[in-house]
C-alpha cells in the first residue's frame, strides 16, 4: 500500500481533511505557482545545504520552513503546451529565474501554517559565493530571483538565510506539470474575480464573477500581473488567494468522500517536485500526522512587508525594499515560532456595570485581532480584492 494510501485508510471525511491540510499546505503551496520547469515521475534532489557551515541556528524540537521555489525555465513543455500558454520556447526564454518564491513555517505545536511570498525583484544582499567552477564572487547586490540564475537554488538559499536569519530546513522546487495535473486532479479549482481580466500577457480573459478553471487556466490566472497596474505585487495576492482555494477545494467533502481523486491529487505533487536530499515523501506524510489538528483558519498568507516598490540603489533598478522595521520584526516573529497575529483581550472599563454599560452596551471582555503584516486566512474568500 502506497503512503497516500496509508494515510487516507480507515478515515472519516473529518479525519481525511486535517491529515490531508499539511500535506495540502505544502504540496498546493509548492505546485500553484505556474513554474516552468521539467516534469518527472520520480523526485528529483538538489544538495542546496552542501558545504554550507554557517547557517543560523535551528531551534529545538523546531517548527519547519519550507522555502518553495517555482522557477520559469520552459524545459519539459510540449509544444503544444508552448503555443497554449504563449510563454516561449526554451531558445527565446534561455536559462532559468526564481519565478516565485513562497516560505512555508509550520509551527513547533504543528497548529498554523504561514505562507509568504517573496517578491522576486526584491533588492538583495547577495554573500560571497563560488561557482561550479571553483572561482569565488566577492558579496555583491542583486534582485533576488537572480541569484537563482547565478548560482542556483544554493546562492538563493544562501542570500534568503543571511537576509532573515531564518534557517531554511527543505527546499522544493516546482514543475509547470505538477501544477496543472494537481488542478484537473481536482476537477479544477474555483476563483472569484470582482474586475473584468483581460491580461496581455498571461492571454487570460475573463469576466468580473466566480469561474472554475482547469490546469492550463489555472497557471495563466497565477500568472497574470500587466491587466490592473499592480503588477507583481498584484500577482503574488491573486497567487495567495489561488492557493486558498485550491486548499478549500482540496479540504471539501466532495473531494475528500473521494479517495481516489484525494490519492491522485497528492501523487500529481509528489511526482513533480525537486527537493533537497533530506526530505523524502514518508516525510510529508509523517507531517500530514503531525499537523492531523490543523484548519484553514490556522493557515494564513501575506507577502513579505516592503517600504519602495521601485528601489534604484548600487546598479540595482525597478527593485523592490523590504521594510526596516516590520520585515526584520516578521522574521524574528518566526524564529520565535510565534503567531504572526496577535489577540487581544479588552476588558470594560471598572467604572462601569458588571454587566451593561450606562447606554446599555455589554461590557464584557472582547476579543481583537492585531494583525501588523496584514494577513489572509486560507478560509477567506475575498473575490479577487487586492491591497
Amino acid at each position: 500500500m502506497k503512503a497516500t494510501e496509508t494515510l487516507l485508510a480507515g478515515r472519516s471525511p473529518g479525519q481525511r481533511r486535517t491529515a490531508l491540510v499539511s500535506t495540502i499546505i505544502v504540496l498546493i503551496s509548492a505546485l500553484s505557482w505556474g513554474s516552468f520547469s521539467l516534469a518527472s515521475a520520480s523526485i528529483k534532489r538538489v544538495d542546496v545545504f552542501k558545504d554550507r557551515v554557517e547557517r543560523p541556528d535551528r531551534l529545538a524540537g523546531s517548527a519547519i520552513n519550507y522555502l518553495i521555489v517555482g522557477s520559469d525555465t520552459r524545459v519539459g513543455l510540449t509544444k503544444a503546451e508552448i503555443k497554449e500558454l504563449k510563454v516561449g520556447s526554451t531558445a527565446v526564454a534561455a536559462g532559468k529565474r526564481a519565478d516565485t518564491m513562497i516560505l512555508v513555517h509550520i509551527s513547533k505545536s504543528r497548529d498554523r501554517a504561514t505562507i509568504i511570498s517573496i517578491p522576486r525583484d526584491t533588492f538583495a544582499n547577495v554573500p560571497e559565493w563560488t561557482d561550479s567552477t571553483g572561482k569565488v564572487h566577492p558579496p555583491s547586490h542583486s534582485k533576488i530571483n537572480e541569484t537563482f540564475g547565478k548560482g542556483d537554488a544554493k546562492l538563493l538559499v544562501q542570500t534568503l538565510e543571511g537576509m532573515t536569519n531564518l534557517r531554511i530546513d527543505h527546499y522544493v522546487e516546482v514543475s509547470f506539470l505538477g501544477f496543472k495535473n494537481m488542478v484537473d486532479a481536482l476537477g479544477g479549482v474555483t476563483i472569484c474575480t470582482k474586475r473584468n481580466i483581460k491580461d496581455p500577457k498571461s492571454h487570460l480573459v475573463l469576466k468580473a464573477g466566480v469561474h472554475k478553471l482547469d490546469g492550463i487556466d489555472s497557471l495563466k490566472y497565477v500568472r497574470t500581473r500587466y491587466f490592473d497596474g499592480m503588477g507583481d505585487l498584484g500577482r503574488m495576492q491573486r497567487q495567495q488567494q489561488f492557493v486558498s482555494a485550491m486548499i478549500r477545494t482540496a479540504a471539501s467533502k466532495s473531494t475528500l468522500l473521494n479517495p481516489v481523486k484525494v490519492v491522485k491529487f497528492i501523487n500529481a505533487g509528489l511526482a513533480s517536485v525537486v527537493t533537497d536530499p533530506d526530505l523524502t515523501q514518508d516525510d510529508l506524510i509523517v507531517l500530514a500526522e503531525q499537523l492531523r489538528g490543523i484548519s484553514t483558519k490556522k493557515v494564513r498568507t501575506l507577502t513579505v512587508p516592503l517600504s519602495n516598490t521601485f528601489y534604484n540603489s548600487r546598479g540595482v533598478r525597478g527593485s523592490v525594499l523590504w521594510d526596516k522595521k516590520l520585515a526584520p520584526a516578521l522574521w524574528e516573529t518566526l524564529i520565535k515560532d510565534e503567531d504572526v497575529v496577535k489577540e487581544v483581550v479588552i476588558t470594560p472599563s471598572e467604572k462601569a456595570s458588571p454587566s451593561k454599560s450606562s447606554d446599555g452596551a455589554s461590557t464584557k471582555p472582547s476579543a481583537e485581532i492585531i494583525d501588523p503584516f496584514k494577513t489572509r486566512t486560507a478560509e477567506a474568500d475575498t473575490c479577487g480584492s487586492l491591497r
